[in-house]
């Protein structure tokens, strides 16, 4: 083992579970107010989950941010895109810039917008874009050998995880995860593949905006790249290593700092979902820590969130990337923290308590998803 998976190791081992009393704290609170129990639904145990991750029944978000990881990958020279391997670096510029897709959406929800190299193709310096790449150059092809050494996956995990703990030094509430990186619905598939146990042709979708024809090849080459490489599905770090990307394992890194750090972090759609399987799976404990946002369109999209037994509040077909779906999902929280943190109790208003409904015996209460993660 090398010393930094004895670093990755000793992180992980300091990893706690969620604050049970903390969580308790919240229920009671939202159980006390002025309305029916659990009425608000997900948005409820969103607000109890981060009292968990945080310690505190006092919830707070309002130092937020979005971290982009930004990367290329190889296996784009194959046509597994609808663009090509340029578009990656124009939108980390724009991010930079303030000027992308998710940035608008981020000023709107009051949350600031970090993008992070952490492994694009060479060029000049981006201005606004912090350079955390491990290899500079992204990734090699997959369908000719592993995207990456397992010493550079895990060293961009690790700078994934110092992300988290900067962020945590200077007070951040919340994190959103976000990604760039042209190819990647193809890595993430072919991750996905490989932990699930399950044949491409079920998971592959559009990305962004491939033909019909187009998506039976990108199949047809994660499967190829499957039988190549052969990732073993019970070493997270030798799938990612083999068949993903930099930023599959730098936001890992940023699941797994979140839960080391106590930060929640709210995830985006499949890649994100991806990347917080794999953090998962190298610390089951990690789970805790994250949050749903949508259900992208991305037909893994469902998969992954039942295995991280996750539920999410957006169901709005988007597919888009760069953290939009986490951006989406901030202003829920936000008017769900309003009604916890400002709505006077049935005492104070003298209404008798509320009581739940019963539910019948044939139907469970909640899907498993829904379920709180400790």
């Amino acid at each position: 083992m090398s010393t930094n998976e004895e670093l990755l190791s000793h992180i992980i081992a300091g990893i706690e579970p969620a604050d049970t009393p903390a969580m308790g704290a919240a229920q009671k609170r939202w159980n006390s107010l002025a309305k029916p129990v659990g009425g608000l639904g997900l948005l409820e145990e969103l607000i109890v989950r981060i009292a968990g991750i945080s310690r505190t029944p006092d919830v707070r978000l309002n130092k937020r941010e979005l971290i982009v990881a930004c990367a290329d990958n190889g296996v784009v020279e194959h046509g597994v895109s609808a663009s090509d391997a340029s578009v990656t670096r124009i939108i980390a510029q724009a991010l930079g810039e303030g000027e992308s897709t998710a940035c608008y959406m981020a000023r709107q929800a009051g949350c600031s917008v970090t993008p992070v190299d952490v492994g694009m193709r060479r060029g000049p310096k981006l201005p606004n874009v912090v350079e955390r790449a491990v290899r500079p150059g992204g990734t090699a092809d997959i369908s000719s050998g592993p995207a990456m050494t397992r010493e550079e996956c895990v060293a961009t995990i690790l700078n994934g995880i110092e992300l988290v703990r900067e962020r945590s030094a200077a007070g951040i509430d919340v994190l959103l995860t976000g990604e760039m990186g042209i190819g990647n619905t193809t890595t993430t598939t072919a991750v996905t593949c490989a932990l699930l146990k399950k044949d491409p042709r079920e998971l592959v979708g559009p990305g962004a905006g491939l033909s019909q024809e187009d998506v039976a090849r990108k199949a047809a080459i994660i499967e190829s790249v499957l039988a190549l490489n052969q990732p073993n599905a019970d070493d997270p770090l030798d799938v990612l290593c083999k068949v993903g990307g930099f930023d599959l394992a730098a936001i890992c890194g940023i699941c797994l700092g979140g839960a080391r750090y106590r930060v929640p972090i709210l995830l985006d759609g499949i890649i994100t979902l991806a990347a917080a399987l794999c953090a998962v799976r190298l610390c089951p404990m990690a789970r805790f820590a994250l949050l749903g946002s949508h259900v992208s369109e991305e037909p893994c999209a469902r998969l992954l969130l039942d295995e991280l037994r996750i539920d999410a509040p957006i169901h709005a077909h988007m597919h888009l990337g760069e953290g939009t779906g986490a951006l989406a999902a901030l202003p829920l929280l936000d008017v769900a923290l309003a009604v916890y943190t400002n709505s006077r109790s049935l005492e104070q208003l003298n209404i008798d308590g509320y009581h739940p409904a019963t539910q019948p015996a044939t139907q469970p209460a909640t899907h498993p998803a829904t379920q709180p993660a400790m």
